[in-house]
């Protein structure tokens, strides 16, 4: 019996040394970029599921790297030519039907996204997973079949972020990301999202299928679905300006 118990605490010093091996931001990292790639192009649906209703917007978007996105919203047809662009730590909105180019202040990055459960930073990430928070591997456990990393994530103290902390379940083998979880910084849970239906999508396999579901509101998520998205494509620098937004078709 001795031996027995030996022979696990052992193991469990071993499996902990494994851990600490582990390169937890990388693993983030990683995660991230399954999204996103050196550049990407795409068409998605969102659609904002309420008790007594629901309705879905279509859209097309461009990033480049971390820093630059851009979302044409192609329907429905009272909100389609609608343009959301992000270049560094700034954000715009065109209106066409008023024909006004909206700055959206670094305060309304936790309002609502459309009417949606997704916010404005979840839209455009104005903070970096990677490089806003410190990371930290509180285990591994299991989400359908996929052994997952639980990965927590704590804003540094110069980062000018939303949440208060976050955790990710990252699968082991792939580094796809399965889970997370966003708290308050009173360590509330605020929202939790749900990516699922892992597919081919250009040369990466990845969930296409995102919910983001509140939790004070039940009956009330968003689900945002890749329907194609190419990653490194041709893209500069240009064609993420002020301008552009109104040229977009």
């Amino acid at each position: 019996m001795k031996n027995i118990i030996t022979l696990f605490a052992l193991l469990v010093a071993s499996l902990f040394a494994q851990a600490q091996d582990i390169d937890i931001k990388e693993i983030v990292k990683r995660a991230d970029e399954k999204f996103r790639g050196q550049s990407s192009q795409g068409t998605m649906t969102m659609t904002i599921q309420r008790p007594s209703w629901s309705r879905t917007v279509e859209m097309k978007s461009w990033t480049l790297g971390t820093e630059y996105s851009l979302i044409y919203i192609t329907s429905p047809a009272k909100e389609r030519g609608q343009v959301f662009l992000k270049r560094e730590n700034e954000m715009w909105n065109w209106m066409p039907s008023i024909e006004r180019t909206i700055k959206i202040p670094p305060s309304m990055m936790m309002q609502s996204w459309m009417g949606s459960d997704f916010t404005n930073d979840d839209l455009v990430k104005e903070s970096s997973l990677v490089n806003d928070y410190t990371h930290k591997l509180l285990g591994t456990e299991q989400l359908e079949a996929y052994p997952c990393y639980k990965i927590e994530l704590i804003p540094t103290e110069e980062a000018a972020v939303v949440w208060g902390k976050i955790l990710m379940w990252v699968t082991r083998d792939d580094f796809l990301w399965l889970k997370a979880e966003y708290y308050d910084e009173d360590e509330e849970l605020i929202n939790t999202e749900i990516l699922s239906d892992i597919k081919q999508m250009d040369d990466r396999m990845m969930p296409t299928h995102l919910e983001m579901i509140p939790q004070d509101k039940p009956g009330q998520k968003t689900v945002m679905i890749f329907k194609e998205i190419k990653f490194n494509v041709d893209l500069n620098e240009s064609f993420f300006s002020i301008q552009n937004m109104k040229r977009l078709k």
